[in-house]
């Protein structure tokens, strides 16, 4: 029997689910998925949910039989129960497997924060003066943090549609398409 999971834990996490779902659909060359096994480096954890860019389309990570290998360039963690191991032992893991975006959902303190790697270690980004955070590996991913933790998804999606509209994610699109081996 796995491990007990809270309800909030688990609507939260549907909730990054569709946003990331939503994101990959107008992002040919992008997959997500949910609760999957990495292997990344001596380890193999399982976040909540990631997004990828295809290794065929120029990403960084790949596929060692059923199980997905390597860094994705983002990976999403809900953080109830597991507050303390998401923002130390995985934030290690994944800072030095070379994720490049990691967003934990801190549901106790009712906070978002989305580390980027740079120069080899995390920095946060921070949400602009719209409350929007914008996603610097996957252009047009933003997220509108106030609504996200507040359960708000027509507003998550309204956000996340203006930043799939914006002129960046079309030249990511293209970049995408060019990059196809």
């Amino acid at each position: 029997m796995s491990s007990p999971l809270r309800r909030k834990h688990g609507v939260t996490e549907r909730r990054l689910s569709g946003w990331l779902s939503v994101y990959e659909a107008a992002t040919p060359g992008c997959e997500g998925a949910n609760n999957t096994t990495w292997l990344m480096l001596e380890d193999a954890p399982q976040p909540d949910t990631d997004l990828r860019v295809l290794p065929e389309y120029g990403g960084q990570s790949g596929m060692k039989g059923p199980y997905s290998q390597g860094a994705p360039e983002f990976l999403a963690e809900v953080c109830l129960s597991s507050t303390s191991y998401d923002l130390h032992q995985k934030l290690e893991l994944y800072l030095a497997a070379g994720v490049k975006e990691y967003l934990a959902v801190i549901l106790n303190s009712n906070e978002v924060r989305w580390h980027r790697l740079v120069a080899n270690d995390y920095q946060v980004l921070p949400a602009d003066a719209d409350g929007v955070i914008r996603s610097r590996v996957f252009p047009g991913l933003w997220l509108q943090v106030d609504a996200l933790l507040a359960g708000d998804m027509p507003k998550v999606l309204e956000t996340l549609q203006r930043g799939l509209q914006s002129p960046e994610h079309a030249e990511f699109v293209e970049l995408l398409k060019r990059r196809r081996s």
